[in-house]
């Protein structure tokens, strides 16, 4: 009986350890051979940014689309964008320039 617990305690755990390898292979890549490139962070698995999303964004295409999306955020909805401003944490010489450039379209749109 303590033959039969043993080996199948052993079985268990030899499976676990075959899924967290399996797991570990797929969640994190091995590194890159040296001298095949990837010569920014973001290009080696474990640089930063790790995620493919902040990837894409932080890449020049995501960056003119962020840039894009706040623009028209910030001309369509300019309330909203100072309300979402006060809560996203950002520095405070980015935050006030930003706050003075709304406080500057909406006396603009009073005047109208």
């Amino acid at each position: 009986m303590i033959d039969r617990d043993e080996a199948a305690r052993a079985a268990i755990l030899a499976r676990l350890a075959a899924s967290r390898e399996e797991l570990q292979r797929i969640l994190d890549p091995p590194p890159d051979e040296p001298g095949t490139g990837g010569s920014k962070a973001g290009d080696r698995p474990g640089g930063f940014p790790r995620s493919r999303t902040v990837q894409l964004l932080m890449s020049g295409p995501g960056l003119g689309t962020l840039g894009a999306a706040a623009l028209g955020l910030l001309l369509a909805r300019p309330g909203l964008a100072l309300r979402l401003l006060r809560i996203l944490p950002a520095s405070a010489v980015v935050k006030t320039l930003l706050i003075r450039a709304i406080a500057a379209l909406r006396e603009k749109q009073a005047r109208r």
